[in-house]
């Protein structure tokens, strides 16, 4: 039976009373959509909970008011369930999904997802959207009956291919995956539950992905202001950044610096937000969806930005790139929870021991892909905060990170 005062929504969007189930069965709730399920999961669990103290880019004591996991995570949700309202998609849908796309990443940002791959490199490598699969089907352990979060398949589904398919229609691996293939823990998984890996998602992960870039220019633009990485005049080399400050210095000449920088980000998630729902109406309108199974088999996205904003991106991210990410300050810190992260992995290999008891649970020593996963798997679970504490748990000496 659905709630009163169920939302509306559109042919094409996932419906979570027609969902396909989960890997488990379970009585449905007479409160909450299966979606809606999915959602609340994802906010109790212990990963979600530690991404408040996982790096974007600056690490966690550099303080207050940069973005960490948890806060871009929230950011990029409100984002999602704009854009699936207002293209009639499943809003608690686009919403776990949201909550969920950094589950799987790192201590230290996308260095320490870069740090593991090549110590995994013999091993299978790491990937933080199979990493983010095995935390929600394997890695929490909260429920009597099974491991993992038992979700959706729509949600699952979502999570592996937000960012398109994973195979070509041949079966092949797709560019993102080409040299490597795709990863294990998505093979494995998909083995037990067909993902049709082959397909893009439904249009409420399209939109969760596309919140995910939205979010990340504009919170880096501010949090890279805010740092002093660079200046905000310096923006004006990207067209589509000077045009709104054109219009901001306009309105507001005497504006202060820091409503200034506030006025540039919003429009940036305003503009963007709004060329996204626009060139997804016009893309869902030519392809006239009757289920969400016809935005999964269009064979191209449905919910992205026109071709003008995808310039304006791609030009936002260049820039960012330049003056923050490679950074000489950021680049020092990288190298320094670098060297954290490959001296904590070789020594948990070498000495699993030192882990908790529960990570040396049903682990063989003898097994070396085996314990090198564990290793893996325990080091991606931490926080900035927590990796610092074990490595100076374990060496004599350790990086200020700063």
């Amino acid at each position: 039976m659905r709630p009163y005062g169920e939302r509306w929504r559109a042919p094409y969007a996932c419906d979570p009373w027609g969902s396909r189930g989960r890997l488990f069965p379970e009585a449905v709730s007479p409160t909450r959509s299966e979606f809606q399920r999915d959602r609340d999961r994802i906010i109790h669990s212990s990963a979600f909970r530690r991404l408040k103290h996982k790096t974007q880019v600056f690490v966690y004591h550099e303080g207050d008011h940069f973005r960490t996991r948890l806060t871009h995570t929230i950011e990029v949700s409100q984002i999602a369930r704009a854009l699936a309202r207002s293209l009639g998609l499943d809003e608690d849908l686009a919403e776990a999904l949201a909550l969920s796309h950094d589950l799987g990443h790192t201590p230290f940002g996308h260095t320490g997802e870069d740090t593991l791959d090549e110590c995994m490199a013999g091993f299978g490598g790491f990937d933080h959207n199979a990493q983010a699969l095995r935390v929600v089907t394997r890695l929490e352990r909260r429920y009597a009956e099974y491991d993992g979060l038992n979700l959706t398949w729509e949600t699952l589904e979502g999570l592996v291919k937000h960012n398109g398919p994973l195979l070509d229609a041949g079966g092949q691996p797709t560019l993102r995956y080409a040299a490597r293939g795709v990863p294990l823990a998505i093979l494995e998984y998909n083995a037990l539950q067909d993902l049709e890996l082959a397909t893009h998602a439904g249009g409420e992960a399209q939109a969760a992905a596309i919140a995910d870039d939205i979010a990340y220019d504009a919170h880096d633009i501010d949090d890279g202001l805010r740092a002093g990485l660079f200046r905000i005049e310096e923006l004006r080399a990207v067209p589509f950044l000077d045009g709104l400050l054109t219009e901001i210095d306009a309105r507001y000449p005497t504006l202060d610096l820091s409503r200034r920088i506030h006025e540039l980000t919003r429009r940036v998630i305003t503009r963007f937000v709004e060329d996204v729902v626009a060139e997804g109406e016009r893309r869902i309108a030519a392809l006239s969806p009757q289920s969400a199974q016809d935005i999964r088999q269009a064979g191209d996205t449905m919910v992205c930005f026109s071709k003008g904003m995808t310039e304006a991106d791609a030009s936002i991210k260049r820039f960012l790139y330049a003056h923050m990410y490679r950074h000489p300050d950021v680049m020092r810190v990288r190298a320094q929870a670098d060297s954290v992260l490959r001296d904590l992995f070789r020594r948990f290999k070498a000495e699993p021991e030192l882990m908790p008891e529960e990570w040396q649970a049903d682990l063989p020593k003898d097994d070396e892909p085996r314990l090198a996963r564990r290793v893996a798997d325990y080091i991606a679970g931490m926080t900035d905060r927590y990796a610092i504490l074990e490595h100076r748990r374990l060496f004599d000496v350790t990086p200020d990170l700063r």
